[in-house]
């Protein structure tokens, strides 16, 4: 099927050397290069559905502790270290 593609210039130089570098035609680099494009799974729709990680462990906070003050959290973490 013959149809007409608006390609912008400098896209259309890179791929008419590459598919003469390759020894193809730009016919063929277009077909491959649709072919996989069509066969790869969007990444957009699985980087959309990421879960936080949320942790299940026991335990919880040191008895004293004030879970709203930054100050307070930043004190602890410095104790631990």
């Amino acid at each position: 099927m013959k149809t007409t593609l608006d390609i912008n210039d400098s896209l259309l130089a890179n791929a008419k050397a590459l598919a003469a570098r390759q020894q193809t035609s730009l016919t063929r680099l277009i077909e491959e290069g649709l072919q996989l494009r069509l066969r790869t799974p969007q990444l957009t729709s699985k980087t959309s559905k990421r879960r936080i990680p949320v942790f299940k462990g026991r335990g919880g906070l040191v008895a004293g502790l004030n879970p709203t003050s930054n100050k307070a959290m930043l004190d602890a973490a410095d104790d631990d270290a």
